[in-house]
C-alpha cells in the first residue's frame, strides 16, 4: 500500500498523526511505504519522521520539491491555499515508475479504520478515485460543466497510476488548469473535477468525512445536489463510523477551542508521535465561541447557514491569502 501527502515544514506534526493513525489501524498490511511531498522540511524533522516510521516496520520516501512555480508555465495563485497542494497534479513527474496505485491524503485528515477495502476498489480504467463534496454550489458546479454530475473533494484521492501515466491524465488536469490562468475557485481541485467530469470513481464518504454531515441533515443535503446523492442508510452509516476524517475548513483540532466532533481522533495520534503536545494553535477561543454560538442559532434553519457560509467562504480565503503573503 502507497500513501502519499503534500507537506511543508510547519504542518510536520500533523502530518506525523495521520501517519500514526493509518499505521495502527492497517497492522495486517503487509507493506506499506509513505511518500512525501515536501517543501522544505528541515533535516531534524526528516531524520524523526524516518526513524519514527521505521518503527512501525514501515517505509517513508522524501521527494523534495522547491519551488512550485518551477513546474507551471503561468503565474500561480493559490487563492489562500499552501502552494504545495498543487504537487497532487505532478504525479506523473515525481512518483517512481514501479508505483502502481497510491492513495493521496491531505495533511489535516486522521484514518480510524482499515483502508483495505478503498485501496481494492475495482477502478476499471479510470486513473482516480474520490468523494463527492455535497456542499459544492449548482453555479460553481456549472462553471465547471457539471451540470446534474457530482463535485468531488480532493483532499482523499485514490489513484491508478497505471492509468494515469496511460491516459495522460496529469497533461489533462494542468492542460484544464492553464487554460484557466489558474484562476480557479478552488485551484487543482476544480482543475480535476473539471478536465475529468464523468470519469471519476465515486469512493464512499465514509472516506472523506467532514464537518458538513454534521451540520447538515440527508433530506437538506438530498435536495442541495442536482445528481442522485446516497440513500440514508449510507448517510447514516457513514456519520456513525467514518474510516477518514478531513478537518474542512476553520475548526482544525489543533486549534485551541474548538469543538470538532473527531478532535479526540487526532489528539490521540499526536500524543503517540515524537510531536506529542506540538503545534497547537492558540488565539481560536474567541472564534470558535462565536461559531459555535453560529451553529447553535442556525441548527433549525439549514439553507440560511448554508447561504452564510457560502457568502463568507471567499472572504475567509482572501484574509488567508493576505496572511499568506505577510
Amino acid at each position: 500500500m502507497n500513501i502519499l501527502y503534500t507537506l511543508n515544514d510547519a504542518f510536520v506534526p500533523q502530518v506525523a498523526a495521520g501517519i500514526t493513525s493509518i499505521c495502527e489501524n492497517n497492522k495486517d498490511v503487509d507493506d506499506i511505504t509513505f511518500y512525501l511531498m515536501s517543501l522544505n522540511i528541515k533535516k531534524e524533522n526528516e531524520d524523526k519522521l524516518e526513524e519514527y516510521v521505521s518503527s512501525y516496520g514501515r517505509k517513508i520516501k522524501f521527494i523534495e520539491l522547491n519551488d512550485m512555480q518551477n513546474f507551471f508555465k503561468f503565474k500561480i495563485d493559490t487563492s489562500g491555499w499552501n502552494p504545495i497542494v498543487l504537487a497532487r497534479l505532478l504525479l506523473d513527474e515525481l512518483i517512481p515508475e514501479d508505483v502502481e496505485r497510491l492513495i493521496y491524503l491531505d495533511g489535516d485528515t486522521i484514518v480510524r479504520g482499515s483502508l483495505v477495502e478503498m485501496w481494492n476498489t475495482n477502478m476499471g480504467d479510470e486513473a482516480v478515485g474520490a468523494c463527492i463534496e455535497p456542499t459544492c454550489t449548482i453555479s460553481r458546479k456549472a462553471s465547471l460543466g457539471l451540470k446534474n454530475m457530482p463535485y468531488h473533494n480532493a483532499g482523499v484521492l485514490l489513484v491508478d497510476m497505471n492509468n494515469w501515466r496511460k491516459n495522460q491524465v496529469g497533461k489533462q488536469i494542468i492542460d484544464y488548469y492553464t487554460a484557466h490562468e489558474g484562476k480557479l475557485f478552488a485551484n487543482d481541485q476544480d482543475a480535476i473535477n473539471g478536465s475529468l467530469k464523468g470519469h471519476i470513481v465515486r469512493l464512499s464518504s465514509k472516506y472523506n468525512y467532514c464537518n458538513s454531515f454534521d451540520f447538515y441533515s440527508y433530506k437538506f443535503l438530498s435536495k442541495l445536489v442536482d445528481y442522485d446523492f446516497m440513500t440514508k442508510e449510507e448517510y447514516n452509516e457513514l456519520k456513525a463510523n467514518p474510516i477518514i476524517i478531513h478537518y474542512l475548513g476553520e475548526e482544525r483540532p489543533w486549534r485551541i477551542g474548538n469543538h470538532h466532533r473527531f478532535r479526540k481522533d487526532y489528539d490521540k495520534y499526536l500524543s503517540m508521535t515524537p510531536w506529542s503536545g506540538k503545534n497547537y494553535e492558540s488565539g481560536w477561543r474567541l472564534y470558535f465561541v462565536i461559531w459555535d454560538t453560529f451553529n447553535f442559532v442556525m441548527k433549525p434553519f439549514s439553507a440560511l447557514r448554508y447561504k452564510i457560509i457560502d457568502a463568507l467562504i471567499p472572504k475567509f480565503l482572501a484574509h488567508r491569502a493576505k496572511k499568506n503573503k505577510k
